[in-house]
């Protein structure tokens, strides 16, 4: 782990706080009919946004050409690692591949 701040606890994520607070605020009082006439547009516009900047959590900030082909194999530290992920792997195939020949047998 890392003792990295969280972003919202810096002066940053501070100022960010107050300014978005400001803005809400304004848009609320001053502009309220605008505000409620384009909110669906604006919560569909909203979901891309979120799309790209939650991603950033997930290690895919555009690493991948660093890494080589490690990207598109790319699963979680703890499953690769965990015995019993293996397991269930080796079974799931198992078990496809015996419902596969058994439907092949029907046919």
């Amino acid at each position: 782990m890392t003792n990295k701040k969280p972003f919202w606890i810096t002066s940053r994520g501070a100022a960010l706080l107050s300014l978005g607070g400001a803005v809400i605020y304004f848009l609320l009082m001053e502009h309220r009919t605008h505000l409620f006439q384009y909110l669906p547009v604006l919560i569909l516009l909203l979901c891309p946004a979120m799309h790209l900047y939650m991603h950033r959590g997930h290690d895919h900030g555009g690493q991948a050409g660093q890494e080589g082909n490690e990207g598109a194999n790319h699963q979680h530290p703890d499953a690769t690692n965990s015995d019993a992920y293996q397991r269930g792997v080796q079974e799931g195939r198992r078990q496809a591949l015996t419902s596969s020949s058994q439907q092949n047998e029907e046919v």
